[in-house]
């Protein structure tokens, strides 16, 4: 028997919260699809880039608390079981209920009566409750919770243990087993109902979606106006504590902030005006940047090279990264288009140095530290 078994713990959220249930001394497996990411973990190398993840990844697997699998039946062996899946939007922008309710019917086999089933990832509002509703006709006696996730990549090492955890649950044995479960991580448990846990996990990432969106509405107003926004907002903000909290300018990107945004979105049968206005200034910052570029440079006879294309400083993540948008639209206008990442892999990348040489122009798409000291001979725009 083993204490808890994540589905989807090969990935950036699954991945990280299975080995820090094993380096508390929980029982843990993880359960994945991915034969690759499967092969890779249990050769105690991790897939993807997290801060103070691959030593604890060691550690656990010589002390025997963790292992990962490619067999769905390790979770009938489990006490605990959290599924950790994607949820995408579609080409339309609308949000598919199914794929974790679909994620769970297909656990059905090895599920029992007991067994406590925790949903982690982000889903439309009221997902929990089908899918308990579901298993109360196809495996009845399993207890069903929400649990959110809400940890900034690259720090799950330590906010898994710092950040409080809300608890979605309806009845006193859910909430009891799933707040002891995520209590051998941090001691400060939120209660909530199923639809209170999930709406908070949106209203959050959300909220940070529309601050970057109204930080980067006020960069083109000020770029517009030749004001340099990022002296603007130091200077608004200099021993001002209640615009300590306005974010600087940049790529608003990543797996969760726009999907979830799309999700909220759609909840609210498309009337969220907000939500839509965010969504337009960040995926449109790109055609901005080249707009002004263009204007400013003329590009047809340039070569533009890239610094960064994950979609944010400081990981190896290019999911959903704004920075792939940019070059896509400067393929259209410009001569050439060179990119390079220091963390993030593939095959299109140049190595740094050949871009710096190469390029007429630079762009920064995602603010890597290793870029903060460079020196550079032609233009760099930098937001």
């Amino acid at each position: 028997m083993t204490d808890v078994c994540v589905v989807g713990g090969g990935g950036h959220v699954g991945l990280p919260l299975a080995l820090a249930f094993a380096g508390e001394g929980l029982r843990t497996v993880s359960y994945d699809i991915n034969p690759a990411a499967v092969a890779q973990v249990s050769a105690g190398v991790m897939p993807f880039w997290e801060d103070g993840a691959e030593p604890l990844l060691h550690k656990v697997l010589a002390d025997g608390t963790f292992s990962i699998t490619g067999d769905p039946s390790a979770v009938a062996d489990a006490d605990a079981v959290v599924v950790v899946v994607g949820t995408p939007v579609d080409e339309h922008l609308n949000p598919d209920p199914d794929v974790v309710r679909d994620a769970v019917r297909d656990l059905v086999p090895f599920l029992r009566a007991g067994q406590l089933l925790v949903l982690r990832s982000t889903v439309f509002p009221g997902v929990t409750r089908q899918v308990k509703q579901m298993l109360e006709k196809l495996c009845p006696g399993v207890l069903v919770a929400f649990c959110p996730e809400r940890i900034a990549q690259g720090k799950a090492m330590t906010e898994l243990y710092s950040l409080p955890q809300i608890v979605g649950a309806d009845d006193e044995e859910t909430a009891a087993r799933a707040g002891q479960l995520f209590g051998t991580l941090t001691k400060s448990l939120v209660p909530a109902t199923p639809e209170e846990a999930e709406l908070a996990k949106l209203f959050t990432n959300v909220w940070r979606y529309i601050k970057f969106a109204a930080a980067n509405q006020f960069f083109m107003m000020a770029n517009e106006a030749g004001v340099d926004f990022e002296r603007v907002r130091t200077t608004l903000a200099q021993d001002y504590p209640r615009a300590l909290d306005m974010p600087g300018a940049g790529f608003a990107a990543g797996p969760c902030l726009f999907k979830d945004t799309m999700q909220l979105a759609a909840f609210d049968d498309n009337h969220f005006a907000l939500g839509h206005s965010a969504m337009l200034v960040n995926e449109g910052l790109p055609h901005y940047v080249v707009t002004r570029m263009a204007d400013r440079f003329g590009l047809a006879d340039k070569t533009v090279g890239i610094l960064g294309m994950s979609f944010k400083s400081g990981t190896d993540d290019i999911r959903s990264s704004l920075a792939f948008k940019l070059r896509k639209i400067l393929q259209f206008r410009a001569a050439d288009v060179l990119a390079t990442d220091p963390r993030a892999e593939d095959p299109r990348f140049l190595p740094l140095q050949e871009v710096l040489e190469r390029s007429d122009i630079l762009v920064i798409g995602a603010p890597h530290e290793d870029y903060r000291n460079l020196t550079f001979r032609q233009p760099v725009v930098d937001l």
